[in-house]
């Protein structure tokens, strides 16, 4: 049983997100998107204080494309998995974006409990976007790492 949404102010208010913005706006720029012309980057913040970047990736066959944050999720695990604490999405001109369903799932596997989301008009915890996610202990225990 999951926890729902709570309010995460204080913790909100410590993390740099200027900087994060500014980290996924840059990861942005390097966006492979020649069908849409949307261009997303997408920055998280590691429990460490690492600060992890992807882009998205499209295909000419839609459904292959990769989202920013899936690029993120490769490249955390690629720099030595840890636990994501704050995630940014953002368009190549800086406008937040959130994260769509498959990303809000990754998100959730990769992050604390009280994951934070970057959305307008402020920060929300990834359980308010994903609420009664499926997780880990959700699979019989023979198949549960």
């Amino acid at each position: 049983m999951h926890s729902g949404p709570q309010t995460m102010t204080a913790e909100a208010a410590r993390i740099d997100w200027v900087a994060l913005r500014a980290a996924a706006r840059e990861a942005a720029q390097s966006a492979h998107a020649p069908f849409s012309g949307l261009r997303v980057g997408a920055a998280g913040l590691t429990e460490s204080g690492r600060v992890v970047t992807g882009c998205n990736v499209e295909s000419a066959s839609y459904g292959l494309t990769l989202c920013a944050e899936c690029g993120l999720i490769s490249a955390l695990h690629r720099s030595g998995a840890e636990a994501l604490t704050a995630v940014v999405a953002v368009d190549a001109d800086g406008r937040t974006l959130t994260p769509c369903g498959r990303c809000r799932q990754l998100l959730f596997e990769n992050g604390h409990p009280e994951l934070l989301v970057d959305h307008e008009p402020e920060p929300l915890p990834i359980l308010a976007l994903l609420p009664e996610p499926f997780a880990a202990d959700d699979l019989p225990a023979e198949t549960n790492p």
